[in-house]
């Protein structure tokens, strides 16, 4: 076989194997990918960590995905609210920042508990489980990441439904999810090895005390 056939071969190999993760996230977890409408009630709605602003506050992609979490509780599709993100420097404190949005935003603070060690999605997911206890949650994230955050929360050992927050197809967005197909690899390799957390530390009650609190009506 020529050289160049033979590269060209090998590329299309390449290419089909750097691929084959993603469409494993889109083929085992499309079904699990409700609307905040028909998405199943749970006990536990885990949100994702998306960065903040330069004056600490979320990001918009944050915000929204903060919203739909809100909107969630709100309608009685969740009773607490687990966000988790980073907060590895007192200088930037993402889980304290979203907590403080959900506030000023009508979600009771007795509902909403914090993971300082979300560092990636697969430490949110391993964390949720192993730390809080967390058994079944609806997931809430943008399009482009709710199947990986699905397929990993799965391997954790999670039961959990996504909500997929509309966005504009902007250039955020799509970076995002170029960006998928990266981390598509790893999170493939993630789910396979179930890696400990960064961070495990002891067992927190945070869910199981605010999942007993009564319940309170968003302002």
């Amino acid at each position: 076989m020529p050289l160049r056939r033979r590269l060209l071969l090998w590329a299309v190999i390449a290419c089909t194997a750097a691929l084959l993760p993603a469409t494993w996230l889109t083929l085992t977890e499309d079904h699990r990918v409700r609307s905040e409408r028909d998405v199943p009630h749970e006990p536990v709605a885990v949100v994702f960590g998306a960065g903040l602003t330069g004056d600490g506050k979320p990001s918009p992609y944050l915000a929204h995905r903060l919203d739909a979490a809100g909107r969630l509780y709100a309608a009685g599709k969740v009773n607490v609210l687990l966000v988790t993100g980073d907060n590895s420097r007192t200088s930037y404190d993402e889980p304290g920042a979203m907590r403080t949005y959900l506030e000023a935003h009508g979600v009771p603070k007795a509902k909403i508990v914090l993971d300082d060690a979300g560092f990636d999605t697969w430490n949110s997911c391993s964390r949720a489980k192993r730390i809080f206890g967390v058994d079944r949650a609806v997931l809430v994230s943008q399009g482009f990441h709710i199947r990986r955050a699905l397929a990993l929360c799965t391997a954790a050992g999670i039961d959990a439904y996504g909500v997929a927050v509309d966005e504009k197809h902007d250039t955020t967005w799509y970076v995002g999810g170029a960006r998928e197909l990266l981390a598509a690899d790893k999170a493939a390799l993630d789910a396979v090895v179930k890696p400990a957390p960064h961070f495990l530390g002891p067992h927190e009650n945070g869910v199981a005390r605010a999942l007993a609190a009564p319940p309170v009506q968003v302002r």
